[in-house]
């Protein structure tokens, strides 16, 4: 085998190894479990959650629930984003998106927030006083 070919061959081996590495620590149940006091969503309900960061992108969204969604542009009113988190500023607002999701989608949504590890799950409440998922960091 020529050096060049070797070069190819590793180089692609590569490339299959990164969605790999992904996929085994941020979607496989094999490296996560959830915590002890975590609560399976209701699954005859849908979920709205509101998404700030990473799964704004339509490609993560379809990595991580199976497809993108149809989300809406949202703005949460009384926060500020900090890095990776949001907090409380009732001067500030995030933009977002919000994304309507089946029960089993906001299972694998937790599985890649590393509830417990990362990320919690919290409810705040809307203006209209309808509630919303949003993660905030640990």
């Amino acid at each position: 085998m020529t050096i060049r070919r070797a070069m190819l061959l590793t180089g692609g081996l590569a490339l299959l190894a990164v969605p790999f590495l992904f996929w085994l620590v941020m979607l496989s149940p094999l490296t996560y479990e959830y915590p002890e006091d975590w609560q399976m969503p209701d699954h005859d309900t849908t979920h709205t959650v509101f998404v700030y960061g990473t799964l704004k992108s339509a490609p993560l969204r379809w990595l991580v629930m199976g497809r993108a969604g149809q989300p809406a542009q949202y703005t949460l009113q009384g926060y500020e984003r900090q890095g990776l988190d949001i907090t409380e500023n009732p001067d500030a607002s995030v933009e977002g998106l919000l994304l309507e999701v089946s029960a089993g989608e906001l299972r694998k949504l937790d599985r890649y927030e590393r509830i417990g590890i990362r990320y919690e799950r919290v409810q705040i409440l809307r203006e209209n006083g309808s509630g919303i998922w949003v993660y905030r960091r640990l």
